[in-house]
C-alpha cells in the first residue's frame, strides 16, 4: 500500500513535469504555423459548441471505512433525509497498565472535536470559535440525539476472502459483502448511560437525557481538587468546539481498571477481540437535526478519557490521599460510516447512451453522473464523433499526432443547475454543493488539469478553482440560488488531440473538499457494492458530504435548450 501511494506521488510530478513540456513544445509548433513572419495577425480566435453524453447512476452501497473523516447526524434537503451513525474500535494509549492501589473511576468522557477556529475572545479573555463542520437548516444548529453503546461486532483488518494484506471493505449499509451484514443486534449491545457533574451535591451520577447541544462554544474544564482562594475550581484547560459526553463510570472500573493485569489489556490484538469499540448512533429530535462532520483523528484529541483516582503515600495527617490520571482510549483506525437514506425523491440509473434530461447528484450513497466527450457515429462523415472531432484541430498519419490545424485556448464543460426542480422542493441555497468533482472513471484519477491548476490552498473553497469552477450563484452573492459550473479541461482536451489520449468516460460528483481527490495526499476513491462491477469506485469527497443538487443534462426539452450541458472550446486557427 505505501508503495503505492510513493508511485502515485511521482507518477504525479511525472505528468506535472511532461505536461509542462509537451505545451512548451505544442506552441512553439503552432506559432510557427499560425504567423506568418511578414504579418502576424494571420490567424483568428472562434469557438465551438459540442454534445455532451450525461447521464446519472444511482449508487449501490459504498464503502465507508478508511475515509480519515466521520459523518454523524441528520440531512434534509430536496432528496429527502440521511441519517449518519458510526462504529469505531478504540485504542489504548498504553499496554499492561498498573492503575495504582484502590483505583477508582471517577469520571469517563468522549470527546469529539468539530472543525473549528479561533475568531477572538470574550470579554472574559476566553477564546471564541466558528465551526465550518455543522450542516444544519436555517440560521442556528439543530441539536441531535446521540446514543452510544459497546460494540459487539468485531472490526476485521484485512478480507480473509481477498488478495494478501488487502484491507477490509465496510459499506454504507451495515454490509461487508453481498452475502455478509453487520446486525443491528451485534452494534447495540449494552447502552452507555449519559451523566453530569452535579454541582449540589457533588456527585457525577446524575443521569441525563441523550440530547446534544450544538454550539460555537468551546469548553472549560475545571478541576474539582484543586480550588482558588475563594474556594472555586481552578481552570484546568479550554478545549474547542465539539460533542463532550460524561459517562456513568462504573462500566468503566468493570471493563477496564478491574481487567489490570489481564491479557486483555496486554496488547493492542487482545484488547480488539475484548472491547470491540462504540456504536455511535444518531436520531432527530421533534424531525430534526444536524450533520456533522468529524475529525475522529488522535492529533484532533478525539477519544474517550477515563479519570481515576488511586491511593498514594499516606501520611499521618491524610490517610486516604490520593492521586489523579488518566487512562486515554484513542479511537482506532477501523472506523466505519453507515448512511441510512429516506429519499422521497427517488434516485434511478439513467440512460448510458442518449443521455438523460436531468442529472441527480447526491453525496454518500446518492448518485453521480457518467460524462461521455465525442460519443457515437456519424453516419455523414462515416467515421466516429470523436475522430471528426481529432480531423477538425489536428493533422494524423496512421491516427496519430504529426501536426495542428487549430490550438485550443479553453474548453470548458458548463452545467445548468435545475433550478425549477430544487425551487419546488424549497432547496435551501446554503444546501447547495459549492463544489462539484470531474474525474477519469477507467483510472479513479482527477483529470491532467486538476495537477496543473496552482490554485491549491488550504483553504477547500479556494482550491482547485480554475479547473473546478465553484457554483456561480445570483449576482454572486455567497447566500444567493445557484445557476451554474463551469468546469475547464482545456489540457485534457489537448491530451486527447495531440498525446494520443484514450477518450474516457468521466465521472461527476459533488465533493466535501476538493483537496481529498489528490492522490498523491490520500487514496482517493473507494469502493461501491455492486455484482455488476466488481471494480467500481466512488470519490470519498463525494461519499463524505450528504450535499446534492440537481442539474440540466443533454436530452433537455427544447424549452430548457439553452440550459442543456456542453462542451465549448476556444480555439485558434490560421485565416488564410
Amino acid at each position: 500500500m505505501k508503495k503505492n501511494k510513493i508511485a502515485l506521488q511521482i507518477l504525479s510530478f511525472g505528468l506535472i513535469v511532461s505536461s509542462f513540456i509537451a505545451c512548451d513544445d505544442d506552441f512553439a509548433t503552432l506559432e510557427s504555423d499560425l504567423l506568418n513572419s511578414d504579418v502576424a495577425t494571420n490567424f483568428d480566435i472562434d469557438s465551438n459548441q459540442y454534445d455532451v453524453i450525461a447521464y446519472t447512476k444511482a449508487l449501490n452501497p459504498v464503502q465507508t471505512n478508511q475515509l480519515g473523516l466521520t459523518t454523524l447526524g441528520i440531512y434534509d434537503d430536496a432528496y429527502g433525509r440521511t441519517t449518519s451513525s458510526f462504529v469505531t474500535q478504540l485504542t489504548p494509549t498504553t499496554f499492561n497498565p498498573s492503575f495504582g492501589e484502590d483505583a477508582k473511576v471517577d469520571s469517563v468522557v468522549i470527546t469529539l472535536p468539530f472543525y473549528s477556529t479561533i475568531t477572538g475572545a470574550d470579554d472574559d479573555g476566553n477564546p471564541t470559535y466558528s465551526i465550518d463542520s455543522v450542516l444544519s437548516k436555517g440560521e442556528g444548529y439543530n441539536n441531535i440525539k446521540l446514543s452510544v453503546f459497546e460494540n459487539k461486532y468485531f472490526i476485521r483488518d484485512f478480507d480473509p476472502s481477498g488478495g494478501f494484506n488487502e484491507g477490509q471493505a465496510y459499506y454504507s449499509d451495515q454490509s461487508v459483502s453481498s452475502s455478509e451484514t453487520i446486525s443491528t443486534t451485534a452494534l447495540e449491545g449494552e447502552e452507555l448511560t449519559f451523566v453530569k457533574f452535579d454541582e449540589e451535591t457533588g456527585s457525577i451520577m446524575t443521569v441525563v437525557d441523550n440530547e446534544i447541544d450544538i454550539n460555537e462554544n468551546g469548553y472549560r474544564l475545571m478541576d474539582v481538587n484543586e480550588l482558588d482562594e475563594n474556594g472555586d475550581k481552578t481552570l484546568l484547560s479550554t478545549q474547542a468546539p465539539g460533542i463532550r459526553i460524561m459517562l456513568e463510570p462504573s462500566f468503566w472500573e468493570e471493563k477496564i481498571l478491574d481487567k489490570e493485569g489481564d491479557a486483555v489489556l496486554s496488547n493492542l490484538n487482545n484488547f480488539s477481540e475484548y472491547f470491540r469499540g462504540l456504536y455511535f448512533k444518531a436520531e432527530a429530535i421533534n424531525d430534526d437535526g444536524s450533520y456533522l462532520i468529524l475529525n475522529t483523528s488522535t492529533a484532533n484529541n478525539a477519544n474517550l478519557t477515563i479519570y481515576y483516582s488511586k491511593l498514594t503515600a499516606s501520611t499521618d495527617d491524610d490517610p486516604e490521599l490520593r492521586d489523579n490520571s488518566t487512562f486515554v482510549l484513542n479511537f482506532g483506525a477501523n472506523k466505519i460510516n453507515f448512511l441510512e437514506n429516506d429519499f422521497t425523491l427517488p434516485v434511478n440509473d439513467g440512460d448510458s447512451d442518449l443521455g438523460d434530461d436531468r442529472l441527480y447528484l447526491k453525496g454518500g450513497e446518492g448518485a453521480i453522473a457518467g460524462i461521455k466527450l465525442f460519443d457515437g457515429f456519424n453516419t455523414e462523415a462515416g467515421m466516429s464523433n470523436f475522430d471528426v472531432f481529432r480531423n477538425d484541430f489536428v493533422n494524423l498519419e496512421n491516427d496519430k499526432y504529426v501536426s495542428s490545424k487549430r490550438l485550443v485556448n479553453e474548453a470548458n464543460l458548463v452545467f445548468y443547475v435545475d433550478r425549477d426542480q430544487l425551487d419546488l422542493f424549497n432547496e435551501d441555497p446554503e444546501n447547495e454543493p459549492n463544489r462539484l468533482y470531474l474525474y477519469d472513471v477507467s483510472n479513479k484519477s482527477p483529470l491532467i488539469d486538476y495537477f496543473l491548476d496552482a490554485t491549491n490552498t488550504n483553504l477547500p473553497s479556494f482550491s482547485k478553482v480554475r479547473h473546478l469552477g465553484p457554483l456561480e450563484r445570483v449576482d454572486d452573492e455567497p447566500s444567493n440560488k445557484g445557476v451554474k459550473y463551469k468546469l475547464k479541461i482545456t489540457e485534457h482536451i489537448n491530451n486527447l488531440l495531440i498525446r494520443d489520449s484514450t477518450n474516457v468516460e468521466l465521472g461527476l460528483a459533488v465533493s466535501l473538499n476538493v483537496n481529498i481527490e489528490d492522490p498523491s495526499v490520500s487514496f482517493s476513491q473507494s469502493k461501491e457494492l455492486s455484482d455488476d462491477d466488481l471494480d467500481a469506485t466512488v470519490p470519498i469527497g463525494s461519499i463524505l458530504t450528504p450535499r446534492g443538487t440537481i442539474l440540466y443534462g443533454n436530452n433537455t426539452s427544447e424549452t430548457n435548450e439553452d440550459k442543456r450541458v456542453y462542451l465549448e472550446i476556444f480555439y485558434t486557427e490560421p485565416n488564410y
